[in-house]
């Protein structure tokens, strides 16, 4: 992790995490140890291929890391745009 980090990713180590099979707390533990490492060396971790499954096992134990793919809640997806109508009643 630390010659990973070292190596000029910009402070952020992407883990594959598609082929860990069912999430059981060995992930968690795993992936808890890998950011901590990562913290102490100046980065992060981020997850790629996380099912949803992993995530909200990582969210119950208080574990939030960062994952491709996802959308964040606030914004809307690439190509989707929000339009009111003027006759739209406000809601």
């Amino acid at each position: 992790m630390r010659e990973a980090l070292a190596g000029g990713a910009g402070g952020v180590v992407v883990c594959d995490v598609g082929g860990l099979g069912p999430p059981g707390l060995a992930a968690v533990d795993l992936l808890a140890r890998l950011e901590l490492t990562a913290r102490r060396a100046g980065g992060r971790i981020r997850l790629r291929d996380a099912g949803p499954a992993l995530v909200a096992l990582l969210g119950l134990v208080g574990l939030r890391l960062q994952t491709e793919g996802q959308v964040e809640q606030r914004e809307p997806p690439l190509g989707v745009e929000e339009a009111v109508e003027t006759g739209d009643p406000a809601g």
